[in-house]
């Protein structure tokens, strides 16, 4: 059975020489580090974690230990990271319920004027900013635990690099997505405006239709989305924020929704409001969903996965929200700008991973927010020629992942290998070290990539 490093850097499973030390269950799940930059939430062996994140946390990298060349962690590795990706530590979701006020609040939202909607979100939100977990703007903790651990096994194997498959195609050093949530009938009208306004950057989006109650929705409109190469997904059933109210509720309307996904022809899904329940996503009968933010201090639902790299939630896969949505921009933050997003997408690119924005048609119609929107669009071309960054749609997102999770390296007489290439864009790259930086390069040579370098990392 592949580790979760192996999974994640789809390397020889020969060179994972990691064991966890797991903590009896009978233990108190808590907080600690694993490095200055790492939270991770789990049961700790030797010491008590912190029940809090704003605690201080107890550095686990003191405990770790090489025996026979096995590197022993005091935490099992498979449970802090399902932890994060299934965001196991936020208490109201692991009781299975959401705001009490969520519910009188969704009945009126329709009759709410955009500032009154603003102002009480405010209240909700207030004092988000002074949360410390997850790492706002975005935070990258199983990035940062998977490239400790890999630095940590080429110091205890002496090995002078690793091969691993490459995270993109062609070796692209990150990928961006861009789509469109469509709330309201003004903003399904303004589609036809916004796909004009993607393609003048050649850039295709995927845009979120909801099925039921908010607006009509024409066969024509879904045609034109496809015939000009965009796509499709279905967006909740009705956006009344009650999808996860209850289990026999949540059973009854992913029925209806994944019928719309068959009428829609579509495999993506995505909550209003990007609430979620991950234990229950067996229900929902897509290959993709793109309904779990990184980092989640300015959504209804807090949480986040802590990942800016797709995963897999048992068969479906999921492709996180990995920057501000612009609703929460304009409208909570007050900020006409493209600066967190730039911040954003610098540390992404920074770890090689996925920028996914949610850009509303119906919050972009005013002059103002559309030009912020282009000068965005501009900036993610700026990456695709510059940074050769992977300026994709969702649907290719899962298509290549699930290509990759079927690859595997074997050594050859001539060399490493990819088994299961499928069409042939695959990459092999190494990990090694360079000074105190963990450091990625392509097989075609031997030169370090300085725009594939990793943050500093300390030296275990």
């Amino acid at each position: 059975m592949e580790s979760h490093l192996s999974s994640y850097f789809r390397c020889p499973e020969e060179y994972m020489r990691i064991r966890s030390d797991a903590p009896p269950s009978s233990i108190q799940r808590g907080y600690f580090r694993f490095g200055k930059d790492t939270a991770l939430f789990g049961r700790l062996a030797g010491h008590t974690a912190a029940r809090y994140p704003g605690d201080e946390l107890y550095d686990a990298i003191e405990d770790v230990r090489v025996e026979d060349g096995v590197i022993r962690l005091p935490f099992d590795l498979s449970e802090v990271v399902d932890n994060l990706h299934r965001e196991a530590y936020v208490e109201e979701w692991r009781h299975g319920a959401l705001s009490g006020l969520s519910k009188p609040y969704y009945l009126i939202r329709p009759l709410l004027p955009v500032g009154v909607r603003r102002h009480l979100q405010k209240l909700y939100l207030k004092g988000w900013d002074k949360l410390s977990f997850p790492r706002w703007p975005v935070d990258c903790s199983i990035e940062n635990l998977m490239e400790h651990l890999l630095v940590l096994t080429l110091q205890t194997t002496g090995v002078d690099r690793i091969p691993f498959i490459w995270f993109w195609p062609e070796g692209h050093t990150g990928c961006a997505i861009m789509t469109h949530d469509v709330e309201t009938e003004i903003g399904r009208d303004f589609c036809q405006t916004l796909m004009d306004i993607d393609d003048s950057f050649g850039i295709k989006a995927s845009f979120q239709v909801v099925p039921e109650e908010r607006y009509n929705v024409p066969l024509d409109f879904l045609d034109t989305i496809r015939r000009r190469q965009h796509e499709l997904a279905i967006h909740d059933l009705n956006h009344d924020g009650h999808l996860y109210r209850n289990r026999e509720q949540f059973v009854e309307r992913a029925a209806k929704i994944n019928a719309y996904g068959k009428k829609y022809k579509t495999d993506g899904f995505r909550a209003a409001v990007l609430y979620r329940k991950q234990v229950w996503y067996e229900e929902l009968k897509f290959a993709y969903d793109m309904s779990v933010p990184n980092v989640a201090h300015l959504d209804p639902q807090r949480g986040g996965c802590c990942t800016v790299m797709p995963y897999f939630i048992g068969d479906i896969l999921e492709i996180p929200v990995t920057t501000i949505q612009d609703y929460t921009l304009f409208n909570i933050l007050g900020d006409f700008s493209t600066r967190i997003w730039r911040q954003q997408t610098e540390i992404i690119a920074g770890k090689s991973g996925l920028m996914s924005f949610i850009i509303h048609p119906d919050y972009v119609i005013k002059a103002r927010e559309r030009a912020i929107y282009q000068e965005l669009l501009q900036h993610l071309v700026e990456l695709r020629e510059r940074k050769s960054i992977w300026v994709t749609t969702p649907s290719q997102v899962n298509r290549w992942w699930r290509q990759r999770a079927q690859m595997r390296l074997v050594a050859k007489s001539n060399g490493w290998v990819i088994e299961n290439a499928g069409d042939g864009r695959a990459r092999i790259a190494f990990a090694c070290i360079d000074g105190d930086r963990l450091v990625y390069e392509f097989e075609e040579s031997s030169v370090p990539v300085s725009r594939m370098k990793t943050n500093p990392h300390r030296r275990f």
